[in-house]
């Protein structure tokens, strides 16, 4: 059993680590305080291969796998949730699904560009009546003379008003519920495709959330993503692929918390020594520290598997709601750490916190993650 990173995974660490704290840490306050994404800083990943990791170089990409993903992942939401999370969100929202899913044409138009970084992606499948019950999808693909007319509403879509492709998941027929699911890939531009509202947020200000309006927007056959009435495949496939990288991305927000608390501790003085020198508060910190390994072996393990072509839901799911609700507990210890410091804008504890709270839900919530974990042990042989 071997826990060594490759040389060549360890050199995509420190370069993503130094990156991070030189270019995203300092201006991650100014990016939540102005609630948009830093594009000059994305251009930079994207420059780097960011985009593309885990994405055959025939496509664009910059080889390597899922480990890989979650290696850059963790190192860029540390630095800056907001930032890191634009970076890397069309190569797991919408390279992925396509790369996986999509025909050899589709790869060569969608995801060579995607895998590049010269366009942004999404992937659309959040609605007011659709979250985790994905069957639940009422926005309609009507077929029409071999093209597919697509009416509805999605929200809380990460990237919506930047992207330039979006794989979209319909219905062909909402009486067959998840057996009428289709996905599409629809682009910028396309008559009928527009961006409502962009959301305002409680954390990771600096992405953009948007709703997408389809408003009898056409799109030929050829746009189709995998089989008509296999959306259902997709989605699920896409977002159980995508779960161990939300867990990278707590895992990066709970390390930026706990080396905060690490150094206030030692800086901090009361009572004439430094903080750090008390049990109460030593403890937390060995808590902190043990948690976040705990949850970054588990996104690594999960990672592991999907590079090995093993099976990994469960893991995924394990690594993803332990990660999230490590990255809750140590965001809320970090702000009792630093005491009414942590309270005020003036140190980053505070926005760790607020950017921690998404990964328990989105992807699957913390709940729907115990059922996939419960259903799995179940049934195990």
């Amino acid at each position: 059993m071997d826990f060594s990173l490759t040389q060549d995974q360890l050199m995509l660490q420190r370069t993503l680590r130094d990156f991070a704290t030189k270019e995203l840490e300092p201006f991650a306050a100014q990016v939540d305080e102005e609630g948009k994404p830093d594009l000059e800083k994305v251009k930079k990943l994207n420059e780097m291969g960011v985009c593309g990791i885990g994405i055959p170089e025939e496509y664009g990409g910059s080889g390597g796998g899922v480990t890989e993903a979650v290696i850059a992942t963790e190192e860029l939401t540390r630095g800056c949730a907001g930032t890191g999370l634009t970076a890397i969100a069309s190569l797991v929202l919408c390279a992925y699904p396509i790369y996986h899913f999509g025909n050899e044409e589709q790869k060569r138009r969608f995801l060579v560009p995607l895998a590049r970084g010269q366009k942004f992606g999404a992937f659309a499948v959040t609605e007011s009546g659709a979250g985790s019950d994905v069957a639940a999808v009422e926005t309609t693909a009507t077929k029409r003379n071999g093209n597919y007319i697509i009416n509805g509403t999605k929200i809380f879509i990460t990237n919506g008003g930047l992207a330039d492709i979006v794989v979209v998941l319909t219905t062909l027929d909402k009486s067959l519920g998840h057996r009428g699911l289709t996905a599409f890939i629809v682009e910028k531009g396309t008559p009928g495709f527009s961006v409502g509202k962009e959301e305002r947020k409680l954390g990771i200000r600096g992405t953009s959330t948007a709703e997408l309006i389809f408003d009898g927007c056409t799109v030929p056959e050829e746009n189709r993503l995998g089989e008509e009435r296999g959306g259902f495949k997709v989605a699920l496939g896409s977002i159980d692929r995508s779960r161990v990288l939300v867990a990278a991305q707590a895992v990066g927000v709970a390390r930026a918390a706990y080396e905060a608390s690490l150094q206030y501790a030692r800086e901090r003085q009361q009572f004439g020594q430094p903080i750090g020198n008390f049990q109460a508060i030593q403890w937390m910190l060995a808590d902190m520290a043990t948690r976040i390994d705990a949850a970054r072996l588990l996104a690594y393990r999960a990672a592991y598997l999907q590079d090995l072509g093993q099976p990994f839901v469960v893991e995924a799911a394990m690594a993803k709601v332990f990660a999230a609700e490590t990255a809750m507990w140590v965001t809320t210890k970090a702000i009792q750490i630093h005491g009414g410091y942590g309270y005020i804008k003036d140190y980053p504890v505070e926005r760790h916190f607020r950017d921690a709270k998404i990964m328990e839900i989105w992807e699957g919530t913390s709940e729907m993650q115990r059922l996939t974990i419960a259903r799995g042990i179940l049934h195990s042989s």
